[in-house]
């Protein structure tokens, strides 16, 4: 396989699939630039409590996201105020490895369905709360 931190070229394929943090902080990612302890706390308000990305986990995903050129980071020029927090957001490429991974894993998902592991998707009714 190719280095794929050096080559412009690689395909998003290649990043498939992604291991469940990365995919985590590439889904909190897609709603805009964040610091990392906001990365933690969103993954689990996304995932309703059910995963929790502990400081060492994050930030060596994060380094591992930065060296494949899927995310990075946001100039202290761009953040506001003198919060040292360092700022992550999605490349062009992390963010097409992000819906790639997302179609991938509704496929999972659809066929789960049909192999009666979870319920069938039913719409919500109108005017009903969810």
């Amino acid at each position: 396989m190719a280095d794929r931190s050096t080559h412009r070229d690689v395909a998003v394929e290649d990043f498939l699939p992604l291991t469940p943090a990365s995919f985590h902080i590439l889904l909190v990612l897609a709603g805009g630039a964040t610091h990392g302890y906001a990365v933690m706390q969103e993954v689990g308000q996304v995932t309703e409590g059910l995963v929790h990305l502990g400081p060492g986990t994050l930030y060596r995903s994060i380094q591992r996201l930065l060296d494949d050129r899927l995310v990075e980071e946001v100039s202290s020029a761009a953040a506001s105020g003198n919060d040292e927090r360092r700022l992550y957001r999605l490349t062009a490429l992390g963010r097409r490895v992000a819906c790639a991974e997302a179609g991938r894993l509704a496929v999972l998902v659809r066929a789960a369905r049909r192999r009666g592991l979870l319920e069938p998707q039913t719409s919500p009714r109108r005017g009903a709360s969810p």
